[in-house]
């Protein structure tokens, strides 16, 4: 006698969508890869060459953290397409029209859809708030050996950083694991005014203490006259707010960060009175807004596709690849307005969400019932 477990309510034919969305989805998202691992190792095998990168480095360090990457930054919009494809597919055999002429209701046969897209979900989150960022800190060392056209973490010649309100430091020719830079300087303003700056030249910055040493440094310092007032000392030795890793692009810097590590780097970044807070909360929820992009973007997939349409399944891919398009540019632009500090950043990263919620709200009421 065999014993059978069941979900309630779980019939044969969420079974039989549920499989094919799932099949769909990782069939498809194999397919891209392949392919676009295959252009990207040809298009840097030159370096990988030129500079002797180690074959497990490749695989290990490279492909296995870049893979990941790619297939989440993409993840909701594969899932678009894959949704629309299989759908489509049943819609041009009839298989819908069966399904809903036998009783089972339009919101019902979204069920099965919805326990795909929970699972992708899921698994996206699961992977931008913690798994991706550790494993981008050994992809990025990785490309900053070895790929020479691809330098991800960047140190850019002129560093300005606000390490407290109305304190700015700034560090020229700053290289990581180089004792020294060829200069230091710490300014204070007081509104528009500079009330006091010091400056050192050939100054040393030790990574784990955050200490700065110079073996000689000027201070300047407006007096009550309002002029400027010039002294010389010998030995820095000063400690300021300000992690070694705050010296990089910050916009590469949080791709490496979990979400706890973000959300401790964005209060940091308050307290001091940055102007890269803006650039930190947008990072931070677009990290929840794509996966949940997965929802929107599945119902919509269903609404469009499962309706026998003359032009058949081309003109529902079709349809699906513009509404994509559409969906990336919105999010390219609103992020850029929310980064400039135009826009909330909330508002910038989730409000093609919210526009692309109302299409699916209009197309699901249009669907087939």
């Amino acid at each position: 006698m065999k014993l059978r477990f069941s979900i309630p309510g779980y019939r044969t034919i969420d079974r039989y969508i549920l499989g094919k969305f799932i099949r769909t989805y990782i069939f498809g998202l194999l397919m891209i890869v392949i392919i676009v691992v295959m252009f990207d190792y040809v298009e840097k095998v030159d370096d990988f060459t030129e500079l002797k990168a180690p074959w497990k480095g490749i695989v290990f360090d490279y492909y296995l953290n870049f893979i990941p990457y790619f297939v989440n930054q993409f993840s909701s919009l594969f899932t678009f397409i894959s949704v629309i494809f299989f759908t489509s597919k049943m819609a041009m055999q009839t298989e819908i029209v069966a399904i809903l002429s036998g009783g089972v209701s339009f919101r019902r046969l979204m069920w099965p859809y919805f326990v795909g897209a929970t699972l992708i979900a899921g698994l996206s989150l699961w992977l931008s708030l913690w798994v991706i960022p550790t494993s981008q800190r050994a992809s990025m060392e990785f490309q900053s050996k070895y790929l020479t056209k691809n330098q991800v973490i960047m140190y850019p010649e002129h560093v300005y950083r606000q390490i407290e309100p109305n304190t700015f430091a700034y560090v020229r020719g700053y290289t990581p694991h180089i004792e020294r830079v060829p200069f230091f300087a710490l300014t204070t303003f007081d509104g528009a005014q500079m009330v006091e700056s010091l400056d050192a030249a050939s100054a040393s910055f030790d990574e784990e203490t955050g200490r700065w040493t110079a073996p000689r440094y000027t201070i300047s310092r407006r007096t009550e006259e309002g002029y400027m007032e010039f002294k010389q000392y010998r030995n820095l030795d000063t400690l300021i707010n300000l992690d070694a890793r705050e010296l990089s692009e910050v916009q590469s810097l949080i791709k490496t960060m979990t979400l706890d590590e973000l959300n401790d780097f964005l209060a940091q970044q308050r307290r001091k009175g940055s102007d890269e807070v803006y650039l930190i909360e947008v990072e931070r929820h677009a990290r929840f807004s794509y996966p949940i992009s997965t929802f929107i973007l599945t119902l919509i997939g269903v609404a469009i596709s499962s309706r026998k349409v003359r032009g058949g399944m081309g003109m529902h891919i079709g349809l699906g690849i513009t509404l994509c398009f559409s969906y990336i540019m919105l999010g390219r632009v609103f992020e850029q307005i929310a980064i400039s500090g135009s826009m909330e950043p909330w508002l910038g990263v989730w409000l093609p969400n919210i526009i692309f919620a109302f299409i699916a709200i209009i197309v699901y009421l249009k669907a087939p019932k």
